[in-house]
């Protein structure tokens, strides 16, 4: 029975071809973001090694940190004496003392070099020898006075920067201008990440980032003989162990290499999520391949019935062909997902996000995995097709052409499907009326079933909707319109199977379109309605905050009308719980942010009191009038009255908003998040010139027009939205696939019947239409199937959000969803090229005689 299933593979390739390119396309992608993930952790992990090399003990310091009473304890950071006391122990080598913080160079055009997150300054720290180990220098050396820098060779060369040349610098202040010292390469990883890195004196780094005489780490190497376990035990008692941490460099690096594998893991899971959609959909084209592939061997499995095979070795047959093509499936997929992941590492290389060096990774849990998932989604898919075959009498071989569904199975089937809906919507209408979090957690159940209840009733329905489009296809098309429609409702089981592929990808695909696009109008809608600001200067790297010394800048410029100032902060209220709250210039906010005031005035803010959102004041009980007690950061308490309650406005202001100087009069840190302007000419060249001005055009700071303010806050949406779509695309090519074989199958069944049609007097054009038709058909019903369910599922979704988002309101896009259902029937066409050609191109004569 092995010779006979490997015979009829091999006699079998062509009708096999769409089979092992689906399950290629799933592990290839499977295996693909297994080989990515492991190289780039790998890669990341001996990198981060790299770094601690030489490094016995490594010491960081938290920072001050406040008791419960508010009040600060401990150091800002390590101090000199605690370095000369670290470097005084036996068994220490060297310490060199660590100070950094964000710093951004302009190219020649003023243009920070590169990503914003990865723009780093720190100290160059000399050992014994006179050069800090740290860092290999190519051209020049490191800084020794304060107006040097020294830049890591890729920066350098972006900036087209010499050593001598003058190079402007920001921090979070004013920019400066230094002269490039000396060029550099380094292990650092965000370097080699596609960031920037500069090097300043340690006394000019300590200035911009910390204190004089203080540090934020120590790197401690060991002499000669000495443990790096007995050091790190000399060097504790030495610390304040309440907000600094000592660890040796072999524990620093492994922990490293564990948070870099957990990030891996986080971005695994989500492209195996994806790869598992694709898995998913490839069943129905196994599933359909195997079966009708029974079905065109009817004959001949019943005559080995016949010559003494049972049932057990009959469908042992087919899963062992089944095994088969998974084996080499998986194989060839593995081949292409190793491809892939070298393809996607070139393709980030390219995109100036660096990835470092190392060997490709192909794990044997890699292999494993790719093989036992390919074959065990063909196993799995042609399980019931080989059971099937069981039941062919050896009387068949001379019979029809496979043994009917009889109608107690399909009735079982309809009401199973039944069930499966009620429960489904039951869960998703529960998680509407549940709201949050939980609620998307029920309707994300609710999904699962709904899905899985269209896939069971997709026979039952496929005769009213096809049967709804027939009188219009026969009066549109004639003929062959009719006998399309005919075709796609003669085998339900299998339109249902071929149309479930499409309905799924297309299901996931409306869902995040009607979704993303529905929270794209609200954010857009808050900027343009919230928002009166010309430009909102912020730091280039997103999380870090500006110097004071910005807003005094731009408040002293002659070409600046209006300027407040945001800063973020936190109060601790009366119940124990830290809240969020903005401090604002109350004589500029009103002109620069367009604040629904629900009961109350703005003007209460210049009298030191409080705005609170609506939504918060609801939940908290407060109303104009109320005190809240709160204490602040430096640990003072005060009561604060309520003098405006506002409409909530998510992501421009904090739930509670309060004058700039009460919250600057209890704390030393006076930096700011964002500072909102109004330019004298308004949005223009000129306005955007004198912002730019006022900063010393400086490279660190972003300056954002209220278009671009709009892009950002729905930019991280947008990509995430096109990623999805790319991710989906793969099960939406393999619905396609699905579409190619089963046309191209039951064209070979319908070959007689061709024949005889085209003895009539069906000519090859429209014997073509008939097919190109019935895909059409196919791909449409599955089409409207998914997109109906996608709207529901985004509206079940969307009723959460609404409290999260206040200007959340359903917006179907009408155009996508014509879009999706134009190219369903264009894939339909294109997918029913091959069989169409194919059928109008047999011999009559010969399509006639053919059993």
């Amino acid at each position: 029975m092995f010779r006979t299933a490997l015979r009829n593979v091999l006699a079998h390739k062509a009708r096999l071809l769409m089979t092992v390119l689906a399950v290629v396309l799933g592990v290839a992608f499977v295996s693909g973001t297994l080989v990515f993930t492991d190289t780039l952790s790998k890669a990341l992990s001996s990198q981060s090694a790299k770094s601690y090399d030489g490094v016995a003990v490594s010491v960081t310091s938290y920072g001050q940190g406040r008791g419960d009473d508010g009040q600060k304890e401990g150091e800002v950071g390590l101090s000199q004496q605690t370095l000369d006391k670290v470097k005084a122990l036996g068994g220490v080598d060297s310490v060199s003392g660590r100070v950094s913080g964000f710093a951004g160079v302009g190219d020649e055009n003023g243009k920070l070099i590169g990503n914003g997150w990865g723009n780093r300054g720190s100290n160059y720290a000399p050992g014994k020898s006179g050069q800090d180990p740290s860092y290999t220098f190519i051209e020049g050396a490191g800084p020794t006075a304060g107006n040097q820098i020294a830049l890591d060779k890729e920066t350098a060369s972006r900036g087209k920067y010499k050593v001598g040349d003058k190079v402007r610098v920001g921090t979070n202040g004013p920019v400066k201008e230094f002269v490039l010292g000396g060029i550099f390469t380094t292990e650092d990883g965000q370097v080699n990440a596609g960031g920037s890195l500069v090097l300043f004196d340690t006394a000019t780094a300590q200035q911009l980032y910390l204190r004089p005489g203080f540090f934020d780490e120590l790197s401690i190497s060991a002499a000669a003989g000495s443990s790096s376990d007995q050091l790190l035990a000399d060097i504790k008692p030495l610390l304040d162990e309440k907000n600094t941490r000592a660890q040796t460099g072999a524990e620093l690096a492994k922990e490293q290499a564990k948070d870099i594998k957990d990030q891996m893991s986080g971005m695994s899971t989500m492209l195996l999520a994806f790869a598992g959609i694709a898995l998913f959909v490839s069943i129905f084209l196994i599933y359909n391949t195997f079966t009708m592939l029974v079905t065109q061997r009817t004959k001949e499995l019943a005559l080995l019935r016949a010559v003494g095979a049972n049932r057990g070795q009959i469908a042992r047959s087919v899963l062992t062909e089944a095994v088969l093509v998974g084996v080499f499936s998986s194989a060839i997929g593995l081949a292409t997902g190793v491809g892939l992941a070298i393809g996607m590492r070139a393709l980030i290389n390219s995109l100036d996000a660096k990835i470092p060096a190392g060997n490709l990774i192909v794990a044997p849990a890699t292999i494993v995995a790719a093989l036992v998932i390919g074959v065990f989604v063909t196993t799995a898919a042609a399980m019931f097709p080989a059971w099937r075959t069981g039941r062919i009498p050896p009387v068949a071989a001379m019979g029809s052409a496979h043994v009917p569904a009889n109608a107690t199975s399909l009735r079982l089937r309809n009401i199973s499907g039944s069930f499966l809906s009620v429960v489904g919507f039951a869960l998703a209408f529960g998680g509407v009326a549940v709201g949050g979090r939980n609620g998307r957690f029920l309707i994300g159940g609710g999904a699962f079933f709904i899905l899985l209840s269209l896939i069971v009733l997709l026979p039952l329905l496929s005769k009213p909707v096809i049967g709804a489009v027939r009188p219009v296809l026969e009066t549109v098309f004639g003929i062959p319109g009719k006998l399309a429609a005919q075709n796609a409702l003669r085998n339900p089981r299998r339109t249902a199977v071929t149309a479930a592929s499409l309905s799924i990808g297309l299901t996931l695909v409306t869902t995040l379109s009607v979704l993303g696009i529905t929270m794209g109008t609200a954010v857009d809608k808050m900027s343009t309605d919230k928002l009166k600001a010309d430009y909102k200067v912020s730091m280039a790297a997103k999380g870090m905050s500006l110097n004071k010394s910005v807003a005094e800048a731009l408040a002293a410029s002659p070409g600046i009308k209006a300027v407040s100032p945001q800063r973020s902060d936190t109060l601790k209220t009366g119940d124990g719980r830290l809240v969020a709250v903005s401090g604002v210039d109350p004589n500029a906010i009103a002109d620069l942010l367009n604040i629904d005031v629900v009961t109350g005035s703005l003007d209460a803010l210049a009298h030191g009191e409080l705005a609170v959102a609506q939504k918060t004041a609801k939940e908290k009980g407060l109303a104009v009038g109320s005190d809240l007690q709160v204490m602040y950061g430096d640990g003072k308490r005060g009561s604060l009255k309520i003098g405006a309650v506002y409409q909530d406005m998510e992501g421009l202001l904090s739930p509670y908003v309060l004058d700039n100087k009460i919250l600057s009069a209890h704390s030393e840190d006076h930096s700011i998040t964002e500072v909102y302007v109004n330019a004298a000419g308004g949005e223009s060249r000129a306005g955007q010139k004198a912002v730019l001005d006022a900063l010393g055009n400086n490279p660190a700071i972003s300056i954002a027009t209220r278009q671009d303010i709009r892009s950002e806050l729905g930019g991280d949406l947008n990509t995430a939205l096109n990623i999805m779509y790319g991710l989906l695309g793969m099960a939406l090519i393999i619905s396609v696939l699905g579409v190619v074989n089963t046309l191209a199958m039951s064209v070979f069944e319908r070959t007689q019947e061709i024949g005889m049609l085209r003895a009539i007097g069906l000519d090859r054009s429209r014997v073509k239409n008939m097919i190109r038709l019935e895909a059409v058909v196919i791909s449409l019903f599955g089409a409207v199937l998914g997109v109906a369910i996608g709207i529901f599922l985004a509206w079940a979704v969307g009723s959460t959000l609404t409290m999260k988002v206040p200007d959340y309101e359903l917006i179907l896009p009408w155009d996508r969803v014509a879009i999706f259902l134009l190219l369903a029937a264009v894939l339909g066409v294109l997918a029913a090229m091959w069989p169409a050609r194919s059928s109008a191109r047999m011999n009559m004569l010969k399509a006639i005689k053919t059993e």
